[in-house]
């Protein structure tokens, strides 16, 4: 009889010890991970969506944005949503994809990374985060017409048969990359000033701050990724003591222009770079 109440005991203990395992295991358990997809055909509200890999993909339609509803979730592709992040939401194009989405009210475009479905609201074509719909230069009016464009990685570079064409048709040539220029110059720390501006003054230069860096081949290889999208530059400066080397992109003649500057900088993924004003 006690072999056989030790036994049951035993038993019941071993039962806790799985039902503890498989509840630690739930807790503990990793989101999926990003995923590359094209996906199959899929119906949302009786209408039928069929993915495809097109590299020529060219269109133009609505876009609209979103932005705290979805902060912090999931998108299709696995990816967590960050409002603030220049991503954005296609019906068919693969995840992760890049488009060139070109507002075509005010000419501003961006590169923007798809990594989620949608939108699934009327005629729209492409759901932007809330960011690329401020840099885009629509986010209070919540809706533009746009021109969306696959482009080959994020860059921005277009396919090489479009290439081809444009040079086809003798348009002009892309701008071209500028000299890097290197001044010394010794400062206090400086503020970091917000993304959005009041009107600037007449005796202030606008820029773009990318970085600061102890290391000046960091600095150079930064410059060499963002000076095909505007003139850039490397200040020698010493703050506290610490000499670094800090890689702004202008100066900008408008405020209007540095965030368009800005918003393709960071949409190359220099998440710090910001808009600075400033006497020299």
């Amino acid at each position: 009889m006690t072999i056989l109440r030790n036994l049951l005991i035993l038993g019941f203990c071993a039962s806790l010890a799985a039902c503890s395992s498989s509840l630690q295991n739930y807790k503990i358990s990793s989101p999926a991970s990003p995923a590359y997809k094209v996906g199959k055909p899929y119906k949302v509200a009786g209408k039928t969506y069929r993915p495809v890999y097109d590299p020529h993909y060219d269109k133009t339609g609505l876009a609209s944005w979103y932005g705290s509803q979805f902060h912090g979730r999931r998108t299709a592709n696995g990816d967590v949503f960050n409002m603030n992040d220049l991503t954005a939401a296609h019906t068919t194009l693969p995840m992760p994809s890049y488009v060139r989405v070109t507002n075509l009210e005010n000419g501003r475009w961006l590169i923007l990374k798809i990594n989620d479905r949608g939108p699934f609201v009327g005629n729209r074509l492409i759901d932007v985060s809330r960011r690329a719909a401020q840099l885009l230069g629509f986010e209070k009016k919540g809706v533009t017409r746009v021109r969306v464009q696959a482009v080959t990685g994020p860059k921005g570079q277009l396919p090489p048969q479009i290439q081809a064409s444009r040079q086809d048709s003798k348009q002009p040539p892309p701008h071209t990359a500028p000299v890097v220029q290197v001044t010394e110059l010794r400062q206090s720390p400086e503020p970091v000033e917000s993304h959005i501006l009041p009107a600037e003054k007449p005796d202030k230069k606008i820029y773009i701050q990318v970085g600061a860096f102890a290391d000046e081949q960091n600095a150079l290889k930064i410059v060499d990724s963002v000076k095909h999208i505007s003139s850039a530059k490397i200040d020698r400066v010493d703050i506290n003591g610490q000499k670094l080397y800090r890689v702004r992109v202008g100066p900008q003649s408008t405020v209007e222009l540095a965030e368009i500057i800005l918003g393709r900088i960071l949409s190359l993924g220099h998440n710090t770079a910001h808009i600075v004003r400033d006497y020299k």
